[in-house]
């Protein structure tokens, strides 16, 4: 029988990893600090794991999707942690978005337990998750890559090698979501002009995302803001304000600025401040809204 792959943090992109696994045929071990979040997935077949160790198999494959370094750190380090019992020869998946720091620091000690670590973050939200139609961004060694390619073509509709460097994937994703939410914050005022100038914004957008800017970000993500779909939220805000933390660090470890993420730093600061951290992330265009005096909520941007 196939060793058991355990997927540590059951948010919305942990549980739809989990169930794609399962749906696929591959034995899943999971859990989670709240366990009872758990039970949809044993319920169709999973092993519920106490602790982060027992989702560990010696020599087997642990994937981490997770809110945050120190979320991650936990579970791999902290008491109950699954470093140890991964053991030799085990597989370390990491596809949460974490810091490029601590992605080299992993890497290290599992090489010092003779354990592997693949950086493999994803793009995509919950249902792509759920469907296989993630995108995934990975670096490390070859030998980690092949192991896990089967599971990661699973949950997957691609796979992009960005290099060997255990960090690489990683400075990839944040610089990817770096990305999305420039594009977030251009859309959100881009329409709050529209708006205020009386021309009609859905239009103008299905326009532009079937032409010039025809690509998933901006047809679907400007359609959330226009609808203002930012409950229950794909990604939360608070988890977008630490993505873009997170390339400001890199652009000052690598000399590189990055002016416009210090805007969008403000943005989702201020997004906090005023009580939308738990909504989705798209909701720091409010703010270009409201600077507009677009305060109607029927006005949808």
């Amino acid at each position: 029988m196939a060793t058991a792959i355990g997927v540590i943090g059951l948010g919305g992109m942990g549980r739809g990893i989990a169930g794609r696994l399962l749906e696929q045929g591959h034995p899943v071990r999971v859990y989670n600090r709240t366990a009872s979040v758990a039970d949809a997935l044993v319920a169709r077949g999973a092993v519920r794991a106490a602790t982060p160790a027992e989702a560990a198999s010696p020599g087997g494959i642990v994937v981490t999707m997770l809110a945050n370094d120190a979320a991650v750190e936990a579970v791999a380090a902290g008491p109950g942690g699954f470093l140890e019992p991964l053991g030799k020869d085990g597989l370390h998946v990491s596809m949460s978005t974490i810091s490029v720091a601590l992605a080299r620091s992993l890497a290290e000690r599992h090489a010092a337990r003779g354990s592997q670590f693949l950086a493999a973050p994803v793009f995509g939200r919950p249902d792509a998750a759920a469907a296989g139609k993630l995108w995934i961004l990975q670096s490390g060694a070859a030998a980690a890559k092949a192991r896990a390619r089967p599971m990661l073509e699973a949950v997957s509709q691609g796979i992009f090698d960005i290099g060997d460097s255990p960090d690489a994937a990683h400075l990839g994703k944040i610089a990817g979501n770096f990305l999305i939410a420039s594009a977030m914050e251009a859309m959100g005022e881009a329409f709050a002009l529209l708006v205020k100038g009386g021309a009609d914004a859905r239009v103008w957008h299905e326009m532009m995302s079937k032409t010039i800017f025809g690509c998933p970000i901006y047809a679907n993500y400007g359609r959330f803001i226009l609808d203002r779909a930012v409950s229950p939220p794909g990604f939360k805000l608070t988890l977008g304000a630490k993505d873009v933390g997170l390339a400001l660090a890199a652009g000052q470890e690598n000399a590189a600025p990055l002016p416009f993420a210090s805007v969008l730093r403000d943005r989702f600061l201020a997004a906090i401040a005023q009580g939308r951290g738990d909504l989705d992330w798209t909701a720091i265009a409010i703010n270009a809204a409201a600077d507009a005096g677009l305060h109607d909520p029927a006005a949808k941007v």
